[in-house]
């Protein structure tokens, strides 16, 4: 989802029609973050309500939501979380509706959108990585995303992605340390099985925008959706990368193209500050408050791609890991310290010294937990869709 409960300076960022408002800035707007589409799926809604300064936005809970289609046919959904609303029953969006989103706040405040309609599904037809360099001279991997509308009514695209990739522990060793008793301090080293290869998600936290309007055919051609620079470790081994396309409707895209553009304005309450960004969600009564946010339909096409790190950097070193990983720190035997870093989970065993070891010496080495535990950066899970 484009807005989270952290992104209401941005969303409240400016216009690019200067204008006064015609209410002072509240600091409890209301904050709808709602996009239906026509997967089939239980959809969420997220209500919050806005703050100023760098105070985090209050969540808007024991409110009541729901989407009403142009037959009266109501989908109703249920607080699950503070301020998220899963719809009860799994739906999507069909063609040929019209849908408004209906919400009623636990102060009885209602609200609700202006009718929407799906706009028409448009397939990717290709999704690719492609070693390159920026034009800041930037080196690393982009993919691009290729699509094509023979009819011409798509026009108006967005872009999520969410990238998955394996994480391999680069100085792994199957033993680990513990505690076997406190009083007197004994710690000794077991065999272990596990925790050297995992694997990590992360989804885009940014407006991916593109629009064919004026190009004289409905195509979108080698659009780059993502750059991963060549030193970043998510690359080190294999990374994957589900694209998904959403085309838009004409007023969307403005939204969110503003909303875009505005967030380059330094700050909400600044001398240069514009206005507000209108959406398609409004009050119900005589009350003059405004509603920060925008109900998206949108259709959604979506497709997946996987890469190694060594299919375009053949015979080269991998990225640096996130933290340096030395060849064994030492720590004297049984001492509180070292009782200190394994309670805390700071430490993962590296080797061992000589046995008996130095005058002086421990008989271990250790190193910082990420170097040989995967599972400070994810999860040993393989994710269902992963291919090898």
């Amino acid at each position: 989802m484009i807005f989270t409960f952290f992104l209401v300076s941005v969303i409240l960022e400016g216009c690019t029609e200067p204008f006064s408002p015609d209410i002072p800035f509240s600091d409890s707007l209301l904050v709808v973050d709602a996009t239906f589409t026509n997967e089939l799926k239980n959809h969420e809604v997220f209500l919050s309500r806005s703050t100023q300064g760098d105070n985090e936005p209050k969540v808007e809970s024991n409110g009541t939501v729901r989407i009403v289609d142009d037959n009266q046919l109501q989908y109703p959904f249920t607080e699950t979380d503070p301020g998220v609303y899963v719809s009860d029953v799994m739906f999507g969006a069909e063609p040929n509706r019209s849908y408004r989103l209906l919400i009623t706040t636990a102060s009885g405040r209602e609200y609700a959108s202006s009718p929407v309609v799906l706009p028409q599904t448009t397939e990717i037809a290709d999704v690719y990585a492609e070693r390159t360099t920026t034009d800041s001279g930037l080196d690393g991997m982009g993919i691009f995303v290729n699509s094509f509308d023979p009819t011409g009514n798509s026009i108006y695209y967005k872009y999520e992605y969410e990238e998955t990739y394996k994480i391999i522990a680069p100085r792994w060793v199957p033993f680990r340390l513990a505690i076997v008793n406190e009083n007197p301090l004994v710690i000794e080293d077991f065999s272990r099985q596990g925790q050297k290869i995992c694997f990590a998600s992360k989804k885009s936290n940014t407006l991916i925008l593109t629009n064919t309007s004026g190009v004289g055919e409905d195509r979108v051609t080698d659009f780059n959706v993502r750059f991963i620079n060549r030193n970043d470790y998510i690359i080190s081994h294999r990374y994957s990368l589900l694209v998904k396309q959403f085309v838009l409707s004409r007023e969307t895209f403005e939204f969110y193209e503003k909303l875009q553009d505005f967030s380059g304005v330094e700050s909400l309450f600044s001398d240069s500050q514009p206005g507000f960004i209108v959406g398609n969600i409004f009050p119900q009564d005589d009350g003059n408050d405004e509603v920060v946010g925008i109900f998206e339909v949108s259709s959604v096409s979506e497709k997946r791609i996987f890469f190694n790190y060594s299919d375009f950097f053949p015979d080269e070193d991998l990225p640096p890991f996130v933290e340096e990983c030395p060849t064994g720190v030492n720590i004297a035997p049984q001492t509180e310290e070292l009782g200190r870093l394994i309670r805390a989970n700071l430490i993962s065993f590296s080797g061992f010294n000589a046995n008996p070891p130095p005058p002086g010496e421990g008989l271990y080495f250790v190193q910082p937990r990420v170097c040989g535990d995967c599972t400070v950066l994810g999860s040993e899970t393989i994710p269902s869709f992963w291919e090898e």
